[in-house]
């Protein structure tokens, strides 16, 4: 049997690398929406959509999955997935899927060469020629080497960063929440006050969450070392951007580069506002930290490659808002029914229930519980009657049932 095209919606420049890895399994009908589109339109275009690709800016809300019954997955082709109404999606049975990693690269060199170029007050001495001025003077410029850079959040990007920094020969300091291996001179300090205290440049690369929106607060600031730097090149909440443009046009702090903002255009039409705007020794960027040509290719293999994965063989393997199941390929001969369900005692068995009485055998069974959702992966031999998902969605407990076959 001919397995149908999926419907997939691509919206904000997806990078093409995409289209190959979506259809690297079976077909896929891509649809591309250039932008970001208003929830109007986009309510429109996903109507039939069994698949949404979204970056930053297009916000999956409750409206918006209401308007999507056909929806199976949502991929963001980005690191963060603030934009998507985790707990809606998976209430309807979507997994949702990111490429946490692929732009790691592209965010540690820009922020590198951030330290850099303020450390030589290339920002100012930019504006200072642009006036006609010729600031040929090393007062105030440092070389890196020897210098110390403090990482607050040891992940993927601040790993990376450290190593970096450390060919350098820059002394490297980290503080994370969780227990972190150090990779090359990186130590790491017992808290985020002795680490800001300290060193010579703080970079943040955490998460936006409750316990680090607003990280660097006006107190934190304040406490850096006096001609310091900060860099923040991960989330627009992390920083206080009043309190850290006060900070530079006092003198307390000798520079920064931001690459995120609490507030940000939706288009390249809407005018940028920020209180950063003028400070001195300032680098302000609009939001590239991962806007390189490779990180976007990755990025565009990376998740739609999962999305494939979901979609020809069930998996959920890296959703950040599902149980994970990685059930591999189907084997001829065999259908494998995929079944997200409210975690309740007794589903599996009914499921197996349901395939016994159909004279169906269960030839492999996967199953995953987290908080109130399972997933159940059922592969079946044998001949299966034409309503049989119809027999598993009312199963009490259901949210939805899909089948695959063999390929």
């Amino acid at each position: 049997m001919t397995q149908p095209a999926f419907d997939a919606l691509l919206v904000e420049n997806v990078h093409p690398d995409a289209d190959s890895a979506l259809t690297q399994y079976g077909p896929v009908a891509i649809r591309r929406v250039a932008g970001s589109p208003s929830p109007e339109a986009l309510r429109s275009e996903i109507a039939r959509a069994q698949v949404l690709g979204i970056r930053s800016r297009t916000q999956v809300d409750t409206a918006l999955l209401d308007a999507a019954p056909d929806l199976l997955a949502v991929g963001c082709f980005c690191i963060g997935t603030n934009q998507v109404d985790l707990s809606a999606a998976a209430a309807r049975g979507v997994p949702v899927f990111n490429a946490p990693f692929a732009n790691t690269r592209s965010v540690a060199e820009l922020t590198m060469a951030s330290v850099i170029m303020l450390m030589r007050r290339v920002p100012e001495k930019m504006s200072a020629i642009e006036r006609g001025e010729w600031l040929k003077t090393a007062e105030g410029c440092n070389e890196v080497r020897k210098k110390k850079l403090g990482i607050v959040g040891y992940g993927n990007i601040g790993a990376q960063l450290s190593v970096i920094a450390s060919a350098l020969g820059m002394h490297v300091y980290f503080y994370d929440i969780d227990p972190k291996l150090a990779h090359g001179n990186a130590r790491p300090m017992e808290s985020l006050d002795a680490l800001i205290s300290e060193c010579d440049v703080v970079t943040v690369h955490v998460p936006s969450t409750a316990r680090t929106r607003n990280l660097m607060n006006a107190e934190r600031i304040q406490a850096m070392k006096p001609g310091s730097f900060l860099i923040n090149q991960a989330r627009g909440d992390l920083v206080d951007v009043d309190a850290l443009a006060a900070a530079l046009r006092s003198g307390h702090l000798a520079g920064a580069a931001v690459d995120v903002f609490p507030v940000e255009p939706k288009s390249k039409d809407e005018r940028f506002e920020s209180p950063l705007i003028g400070c001195p020794n300032v680098i302000l960027t609009p939001h590239i930290g991962g806007s390189t040509l490779e990180a976007q290719a990755a990025i565009g293999m990376d998740a739609a490659t999962k999305l494939a994965r979901f979609l020809f063989e069930g998996a959920t393997s890296q959703a950040v808002n599902f149980p994970e199941v990685d059930p591999g390929p189907l084997q001829p001969g065999r259908i494998r029914i995929l079944a997200p369900h409210l975690n309740r005692p007794g589903y599996l068995r009914k499921l197996n229930n349901m395939a016994e009485d159909a004279g169906a055998n269960v030839a492999a069974q996967f199953l995953q519980t987290e908080g109130e959702l399972g997933y159940a992966v059922a592969d079946l031999e044998g001949d299966l009657p034409g309503d049989f998902l119809d027999r598993i969605h009312a199963i009490d407990g259901t949210i939805r049932a899909r089948m695959i076959e063999a390929r």
